[in-house]
């Protein structure tokens, strides 16, 4: 039986790999082997207490720090790696997003492209700049952090939403396109996990009540269920996997 989770000698770039999701992703890869270039918008201290722990592994490390919401998304980091003397990169991850809780009929232009530039439009770029040496080295992984949200829309982020749908959508067209280069392409949507985005509305005890009765489950899930499946879909033992998306929600995306 093959169980090929070993990652050395690879490269994984993850956007928001500071914290989070990222950041379990991130150290899971990093077990495995895989050398990490961290992107990160501002928080500069969880990003380099991410380094850290990458660094006890053995793994090399370096961190991006930049606002995926400009439009030099590419420029930018081409330039960054250049400096840095980065490898090029094996691994895609595309975890980083903007979210904002607004009605759709108060949706301001402003917030609309905030959302659609940092969860769409940067990883389209990415995935653009990472892509020639996959298709050159026969090998490639790309990975889009989705939300249940594409399924189970909240009335507040629609946008967000949609943007998160936008991301699998990107899934199907690609992963056949880029399928004889040996790169497979998915996607991975989160439930509620306890992540400090989700804290402050977690924190309310009614809140978490009814959150956790629509979780068939019963339970709201930690980062580190998205870094299992995530290191399988990045690792050979995962190579015959590509064009689809994985909802890690406890069942949530099943109830309405």
């Amino acid at each position: 039986m093959r169980n090929n989770y070993n990652l050395s000698g690879k490269t994984a770039l993850i956007t928001g790999g500071g914290q989070g999701i990222g950041k379990s992703i991130v150290l899971a890869l990093a077990k495995a082997g895989a050398d990490i270039i961290i992107n990160f918008r501002s928080n500069t201290k969880l990003a380099e207490e991410t380094a850290e722990e990458v660094k006890d592994l053995g793994r090399k490390i370096w961190l991006w720090p930049f606002d995926l919401s400009g439009e030099d998304v590419l420029e930018n980091y081409q330039k960054f790696t250049k400096e840095k003397h980065c490898p090029p990169v094996d691994i895609f991850i595309a975890n980083a997003s903007h979210q904002i809780r607004n009605p759709w009929n108060k949706v301001t232009i402003d917030e609309f492209a905030l959302q659609m530039n940092v969860n769409v439009r940067s990883t389209l770029l990415l995935m653009q700049g990472v892509v020639p040496h996959m298709k050159e080295k026969k090998w490639g992984r790309i990975l889009n952090i989705g939300s249940v949200q594409e399924k189970r829309p909240h009335p507040d982020m629609c946008i967000y939403a949609a943007s998160k749908g936008a991301l699998s959508n990107l899934v199907i067209n690609l992963a056949p396109q880029l399928a004889p280069f040996g790169i497979t392409v998915n996607s991975l949507a989160p439930g509620v996990i306890a992540t400090a985005r989700n804290e402050t509305a977690l924190s309310d005890p009614e809140y978490l009540e009814k959150t956790v009765q629509k979780i068939p489950l019963g339970f709201i899930g930690d980062p580190d269920d998205c870094a299992q499946l995530a290191l399988l879909l990045c690792s050979e033992s995962g190579r015959y996997i590509t064009g689809c998306n994985y909802f890690v929600d406890g069942g949530m995306s099943l109830i309405f």
